[in-house]
């Protein structure tokens, strides 16, 4: 009986560790901003399709100097996709959407942005301020498709609800864009 107990220790214990490995080895990135930093695990482990591509523009510096350009309070910031003169830019191939019911958009999480196309999002992705639920998967048809979750901030959820305390105005068609241009100066892995 003993023996049994020690191997059930010893198995839980090996199971946990595993557990803390795992979550240790998602990426972190780390988001300068001109409000302060947000550190944020981008979850491969759980969304591999999605977070290979928000690294892919991390590693290519291409959210450096871009702004949030939709920000509304009690919902989401978003942005990773235009210059502060409101200006597109260039992206790389939209992916397959891999919204899961598992992983909800909760606040503090961060969602690829898309258009009413399911596999349209790019390298536009929002951070949820509070949860989301009916931005979540529930179904296959197009509107019960959802948004996938790839990440989370893990220090910095101030800095981010600070951006929803910002006065907006609409630009260029644009709706909910803050007036003074929240910038993403820089957007790097952490070392």
């Amino acid at each position: 009986m003993g023996k049994k107990i020690a191997l059930l220790s010893l198995y839980a214990i090996t199971l946990f560790a595993s557990v803390i490995t795992s979550a240790q080895s998602n990426p972190v990135v780390v988001m300068e901003t001109n409000k302060g930093s947000i550190k944020i695990e981008v979850w491969e482990d759980k969304a591999p399709i999605s977070a290979a591509n928000f690294l892919r523009y991390v590693d290519e510096s291409y959210y450096d100097g871009l702004i949030f350009h939709r920000v509304i309070p009690g919902f989401m910031a978003q942005g990773g996709g235009f210059s502060e003169d409101m200006v597109q830019k260039s992206t790389f191939e939209s992916i397959k959407n891999e919204a899961s019911a598992a992983l909800p958009n909760k606040r503090g999480t961060l969602a690829m942005a898309r258009t009413n196309v399911v596999d349209s999002a790019t390298s536009q992705f929002f951070i949820n301020l509070v949860d989301n639920d009916f931005l979540n998967h529930t179904d296959n048809t197009p509107r019960g498709f959802g948004y996938a979750v790839f990440a989370e901030v893990i220090e910095g959820m101030e800095i981010v609800d600070s951006m929803a305390t910002v006065e907006t105005t609409n630009k260029r068609s644009h709706q909910n864009v803050p007036v003074e241009p929240i910038v993403m100066t820089r957007v790097t892995r952490q070392k």
